[in-house]
């Protein structure tokens, strides 16, 4: 009797194990973010013509394996600012614009999971990116971007996706000071809400509403600095992630710099922020482990990291998929449009006159009929050999799809615009031994300030004026324009069309407004042209016209003192340029 007693009682004991055991489940997930591709899809570099590492096809490559593993519970997700960079967007979104968007072709092969809006996107115009969207398989997200008419979200704010009875929600959202770089016609009909207000209204709906097991924010902007427009600041996902309660993991993007750490909210809890730069170089991986039992959910464990994508392969079919659009984009950037009798190079630009900035410059007064012209160099080390001249180099010339602007200066706002510029641009020397540029060493891999304490596309100079900038004086004071490069006198009272790329001429950089003292809602005002197409178009279509151009140098302006600025130039170019 006993003995029947011990196993009634065994095998009880052994049922209630099993059935506990059967009522806990542990679940695995892979979240991958790619953010600011710039167009980064194949292993070719169509500006340079030559490889590129990196790139989606080889994200492909790492995303399938990760697939391999884990099936469905692999999400891909990305961060905006995919629709502008490389030649391959151009070329969808302005010459067979007809045609599905590359970038929708990419994404959709990819079986990308959601995309956030970024604010190259929303530069591409209406046109561009309303096509786009509707060319999606997945939801293109933007929470805080705002149809004026409905006063609700023009773009889905969440999606919510479902892996192995889990339950994800993606909020998207852009950098709100949009406003600040594009022009209204480009978003017309939109409002950007405050990101940290967005997310407070979405976090507890798709909690509390949704019951999302998991929460994760994709937002295009970065970590935090940045511009600030009424309030609404560029870079606020740290804020975000300090301030609501509710995410899991924030990915974000824009500043095109790597971050990944822990960041405690309001209310103690660790929030994991992942930012994989730009270029498809890297990408963000989070790793999720979530125990449930009895169908509740008792623990989360979540790790991530920075991936360099280079060391992986490139996945030859997609490459072998997309062969016909790559061979029609070479054909493209291959077209000859001219000759140049002298090679240029933006490392001039840093130091003085260069034939590379002064070639544009003297193109935008040309094509403007301006009387001065505000130009800055958008890349560190690119060059136009001598020789001809192709649709590639173009996009080294002039890298962004600008419009071309002519706004209304009076003569001392020019010079307020240029004090400001070179104040982020040069150093205030005390010695001869001192630096002439402001330089600074911890952002030498920053993919935007590239060795520079400021951004270097903030960096205008003038032509249509003869001025020196002195160095040893005070910010401010270092700028003397002795008078217009035609022999006439400059005069501070007096108005002049001056014509500048449509980032400038919105405000961007806040050179006209910190600068030259022109209120933001003051600048429209004095914009008297803005061309239809961008400022690439009108370059490509004067080299044609001219057939042979000689760049060259203007002289029209120079650091001094020389016998200190000459000598530092030289140090601080071997700094920069020399490895």
């Amino acid at each position: 009797m006993k003995k029947k007693i011990l196993a009634l009682g065994i095998a009880l004991l052994s049922l209630t194990t099993t059935t506990t055991m059967a009522q806990t489940k542990t679940i695995n997930l892979r979240i991958i973010e790619t953010s600011d591709v710039h167009g980064c899809f194949f292993p070719y570099n169509f500006v340079e013509r030559k490889p590129l590492q990196g790139t989606l096809v080889c994200v492909n490559t790492y995303v399938n394996k990760l697939r391999h593993q884990y099936g469905d519970n692999v999400l891909l997700i990305d961060n905006g600012d995919i629709l502008q960079g490389q030649p391959t967007c151009y070329w969808t979104n302005y010459v067979a614009k007809d045609e599905e968007n590359i970038a929708a072709k990419v994404i959709n092969y990819m079986k990308y999971d959601a995309e956030t809006i970024g604010n190259h996107d929303v530069e591409t115009g209406h046109a561009v990116y309303d096509k786009w969207a509707k060319e999606l398989n997945c939801p293109l997200l933007g929470a805080n971007v705002i149809d004026k008419k409905t006063g609700k979200p023009y773009l889905k704010p969440y999606t919510l996706l479902v892996r192995d009875g889990v339950k994800i929600a993606i909020i998207g959202m852009l950098t709100p000071t949009i406003p600040c770089w594009l022009n209204e016609s480009l978003y017309a009909g939109l409002d950007f809400q405050d990101m940290v207000a967005c997310a407070k209204k979405w976090v507890p709906y798709v909690r509390e509403v949704e019951k999302a097991d998991i929460v994760i924010g994709l937002f295009h902007s970065g970590k935090d600095g940045g511009l600030v427009l009424n309030g609404l600041e560029e870079d606020a996902s740290a804020r975000v992630a300090k301030e609501v309660p509710g995410f899991d993991i924030i990915f974000y993007g824009h500043d095109h710099t790597v971050h990944n750490e822990w960041i405690t909210n309001n209310a103690g809890q660790k929030v994991l922020t992942l930012d994989p730069s730009c270029n498809a170089i890297n990408v963000a991986d989070a790793q999720i482990t979530l125990t449930y039992q009895n169908g509740k959910l008792t623990h989360k464990n979540i790790k991530g990291d920075i991936v360099d994508i280079r060391r992986e392969p490139e996945d030859l079919q997609m490459t072998a998929y997309f062969q016909s659009d790559i061979d029609c984009i070479k054909q493209y950037v291959e077209r000859r449009i001219g000759r140049f009798e002298n090679g240029v190079t933006t490392r001039d630009c840093f130091f003085g006159n260069s034939a590379f900035t002064d070639f544009i410059h003297s193109l935008q007064l040309k094509i403007s009929g301006a009387d001065i012209s505000f130009n800055a160099p958008l890349a560190l080390d690119s060059k136009i050999d001598a020789g001809d001249i192709t649709v590639a180099d173009m996009f080294k010339l002039y890298r962004f799809e600008n419009q071309l602007y002519v706004l209304n200066m009076t003569g001392r706002e020019i010079r307020g615009h240029l004090e400001e510029s070179y104040s982020r641009w040069v150093n205030t020397m005390k010695t001869a031994d001192d630096h002439l540029l402001l330089l600074n060493e911890n952002t030498k891999g920053d993919q935007q300030r590239l060795g520079f304490l400021n951004y270097s596309f903030n960096f205008d100079s003038a032509a249509g004026i003869d001025y020196t900038v002195d160095v040893t004086k005070p910010n401010g004071q270092k700028v003397s324009i002795t008078k217009l490069s035609n022999g006439e006198p400059f005069k501070e009272d007096k108005t002049y069309k001056v014509v500048m790329n449509s980032y400038r001429g919105n405000g961007g950089g806040d050179l006209l407004i910190k600068g030259a003292g022109i209120h933001k809602e003051q600048i429209n005002e004095r914009i008297i042209y803005q061309s239809p197409l961008d400022l690439r178009h009108y370059l490509m279509e004067e080299i044609e016209r001219q057939g042979t151009v000689s760049p060259k140098a203007g002289n029209n302006w120079k650091f001094v003192p020389e016998e200190w600025t000459i000598p530092a130039a030289k140090r601080d170019r071997k700094l920069l340029f020399e490895k």
